[in-house]
């Protein structure tokens, strides 16, 4: 992971949690006050995100973090992820931005890894999309892979993807590639969105690399299936959830994408707690 973008990520984290001070923490606890406290786990999950809770406190110094496992690791009830021993003003103020990160890319994790249950015995593989957290992409994504998922587009910049607005802005599917080839490097791969038959019949004329079937039903995407015949990579993109996603991959498509993982998975449950004076 990028450390340069992480520490920019919880530097404002941080400072949008302490624009001046802990004015709770300052008035009842002393500045030379030393502690520890437990990190626990209070439902079942993957873990993700432990460098980025351990990166909290580096940066608020003065704090040292034992952790016991590993992102990827299954996590159970009463779990103890880790053991924190340091200045308590600093364990207090790093708590709450730690435990936000940590909850939030372990909840994607989790809920990735269940997707991946669903369709661990096809050839289909699980991408995430760019429905992401503004400035926690890098997080998200990362959880995604914890998770057992695989990483779409990071960025506009990473690939060629003819979405249904830019098909109507350029006149078409074959002028879009057509475009699209002239005034683009020719080591990127297109992708082209589809809608219906006849969108997927003019992406196979041009020869696209990779063929989305956008929101059809399983029958009309059976069909393209067939029609497509590997002369393309398929992606089967909406409406895709825990119930249908392994009808979906059984039909025969190369990828599945779900935004769902990263804008709608609930967080786990974890805390801080038992917090001792040592010192």
């Amino acid at each position: 992971m990028n450390y340069l973008v992480l520490d920019k990520i919880i530097k404002q984290a941080l400072i949008e949690d302490i624009p001046n001070e802990d004015i709770t923490t300052n008035s009842v606890v002393d500045e030379k006050s030393i502690s520890t406290i437990d990190l626990l786990c209070k439902e079942e999950g993957i873990i993700a995100g432990l460098g980025v809770f351990k990166r909290v406190f580096d940066i608020l110094g003065n704090v040292e973090v034992e952790i016991y496992k590993c992102d990827g690791d299954k996590v159970y009830i009463k779990d103890k992820i880790a053991l924190l021993k340091g200045n308590t003003r600093n364990i207090l103020l790093g708590e709450r931005v730690a435990l936000n990160l940590l909850q939030r890319m372990s909840g994607i994790a989790t809920l990735t890894n269940k997707f991946i249950k669903e369709i661990e015995n096809t050839n289909a593989k699980l991408l995430d999309t760019r429905k992401t957290t503004p400035n926690l992409r890098i997080l998200e994504k990362y959880s995604v892979k914890i998770g057992g998922g695989c990483n779409h587009r990071f960025n506009l910049s990473d690939g060629v993807m003819l979405k249904d607005n830019h098909i109507s802005a350029a006149g078409g599917i074959k002028k879009a590639v057509e475009l699209a080839r002239k005034n683009t490097s020719f080591v990127r791969k297109i992708e082209v969105e589809t809608e219906n038959i006849e969108m997927v019949k003019e992406a196979l004329e041009t020869k696209v690399d990779i063929i989305m079937l956008d929101n059809m039903d399983l029958d009309l995407a059976k069909k393209a299936v067939k029609l497509i015949n590997k002369s393309a990579l398929i992606e089967f993109s909406g409406n895709v959830s825990l119930n249908n996603i392994k009808d979906i991959a059984k039909i025969g498509v190369d990828y599945i994408s779900v935004g769902e993982l990263t804008h709608s998975a609930k967080i786990l449950d974890l805390s801080m707690k038992n917090l001792k004076i040592i010192k």
